[in-house]
């Protein structure tokens, strides 16, 4: 094993490589306080320790790896859809629908309905669409805003999935896995950088107030990772972690006395019991949220925006405000250094298996304007280049009708369908104003340049510096991937 130390402003991360000989059939990971708690005591662990600029017994996270390649991304931003937007509603428009509305097609894929008592026939879409940007990307009119920055997406049609029920296909998206208990794809981006700002978690989630989506806190948990890499949730109004202040205030000078006191007794503890990861983890935690007392309360305090910047984001509206806010807050965090933030809808208000006409233009409603004043706002600033923008669900829409008999395409709502996907990229070293892959006429099936969920999260890795092959875990004998055993490659038609 090679030990690598890279130093930093405020840290140095010691990174293990394997070397895999005759000699090292088992090779071990050894984080840098591994590596503390196994070389001799005495000078040569306070000199190592002087030498890294951190405590001999930090159970601090871990700060700047060193990625596999010249990373194009530094940080992603992954506005998640919960329940599956309609591709032939919203970014993949098919006149053939139109032109055979109303016939018969349930009998070429009954295996891919999930509800066949309320399956009907083909539906067109209720909603126009039109020509944008430079590129001359096809966008629904339920997207206005987005349209406008069209010539900064890189548009995937064909993305497939594995599972239509939502619960497997939402592990499926999150983790790599149908199962729960694995790693999610924030904490595998923790584990594999670290953090750029130790006052802040590298794993961040602005979930909806009104509600968990579908899956819970399963969606941002670090499964058989180390827990402090599971994603920290922050509240977007109020305080944005609660317990994160005292409740009685103190001098300086008398909390940081007591500061130190917790963290030399915590040494003592966790010294005399090493190799638990549950433990440095709840200690990591508490040493984080004194840090977090100052950064994360600024972080998150919107007062220092410009009322035209709030407004542009619609926080002035009741309509967006909420996605807005969170819109506006991800982009605070990415500024301060966060590596993966994480925007959750409550429940899953793209699901929609009835009123299409209404349903979908009401969950594009509460995002659109936000999402599209996030990217604006990111391009201003200088910052997407280095941030990957991501938007998506876990499964896509089917071209024929539910929940109807007389075939109303307002009315009507669409089943589940996990072989046709619409996702998109922005920033972050992708392609802008692209459209990558195709469907059949119908929608229903991607047919050319065709992406799997492990393609998906391959390509996210390799933009952020990581190989997918050598970001793992040792685990029972088996090296833990993201893309687990599946095979996986990059979209490399996305990437500029």
């Amino acid at each position: 094993m090679a030990c690598i130390v890279s130093p930093d402003s405020s840290s140095c991360y010691i990174r293990h490589r394997h070397l895999m000989s005759h000699q090292h059939t088992n090779p071990i990971s050894l984080t840098r306080r591994g590596l503390f708690q196994q070389v001799s005591t005495g000078i040569g662990t306070v000199a190592l320790a002087s030498l890294l600029n951190e405590d001999v017994f930090s159970a601090g996270e871990t700060l700047h790896s060193l990625p596999h390649h010249q990373p194009r991304a530094r940080s992603v931003i992954h506005l998640f859809m919960n329940g599956g937007p309609s591709q032939m509603d919203l970014l993949d428009p098919k006149p053939e629908l139109t032109r055979h509305h109303g016939e018969d097609y349930f009998s070429r894929i009954a295996g891919e309905v999930e509800f066949p008592d309320a399956a009907g026939s083909l539906m067109r879409s209720p909603f126009k669409f039109a020509q944008h940007g430079e590129c001359g990307m096809w966008v629904s009119e339920l997207m206005p805003h987005l349209a406008t920055q069209v010539d900064r997406l890189a548009l995937i049609r064909s993305l497939q999935t594995t599972n239509l029920t939502h619960e497997p296909a939402l592990y499926k998206i999150h983790s790599g896995s149908e199962f729960t208990g694995r790693p999610s794809l924030g904490a595998w981006v923790s584990y594999g950088l670290g953090t750029e700002n130790r006052n802040l978690p590298a794993y961040v989630v602005l979930d909806d107030p009104q509600g968990l989506p579908v899956n819970g806190v399963d969606n941002w948990r670090a499964g058989y990772l180390p827990p402090v890499h599971q994603g920290t949730r922050f509240r977007a109004t109020g305080s944005p972690v609660l317990n994160l202040r005292p409740e009685a205030s103190e001098p300086d000078d008398v909390r940081q006395v007591e500061r130190e006191l917790i963290a030399r007794l915590d040494r003592i503890h966790r010294r005399d019991r090493p190799g638990r990861p549950r433990l440095d983890a709840r200690i990591a935690s508490y040493e984080l949220a004194a840090r977090m007392q100052l950064a994360a309360s600024d972080a998150l305090d919107l007062s220092q925006e410009t009322a035209e910047t709030q407004r542009r984001y619609g926080i002035d509206q009741p309509t967006t405000e909420s996605y807005g806010r969170r819109c506006l807050i991800a982009r605070r965090l990415v500024e301060r250094g966060v590596r993966f933030v994480q925007l959750f809808i409550n429940g899953q208000i793209w699901d929609n298996h009835s009123n299409i006409g209404s349903a979908l233009k009401s969950a594009c409603d509460r995002t659109d304007k936000p999402i599209a004043a996030l990217l604006e706002d990111l391009t201003q600033r200088g910052l997407l280049d280095e941030t990957l923008v991501v938007w998506g669900g876990e499964m896509g829409r089917l071209p024929i009708s539910q929940l109807t008999g007389d075939n109303d395409p307002g009315k009507s709502g669409r089943d589940h369908n996990r072989n046709a996907i619409c996702t998109w990229f922005a920033g972050g070293g992708t392609k802008a104003g692209i459209v990558h892959g195709t469907t059949d006429e119908l929608g229903f099936s991607a047919v050319e340049d065709k992406v799997s969920v492990p393609d998906w999260h391959a390509t996210i890795l390799h933009l952020l510096g990581l190989h997918h092959e050598e970001l793992f875990i040792d685990r029972n004998g088996l090296k833990e991937r993201l893309t687990g055993v599946s095979p996986a490659r990059v979209i490399s038609n996305v990437i500029a």
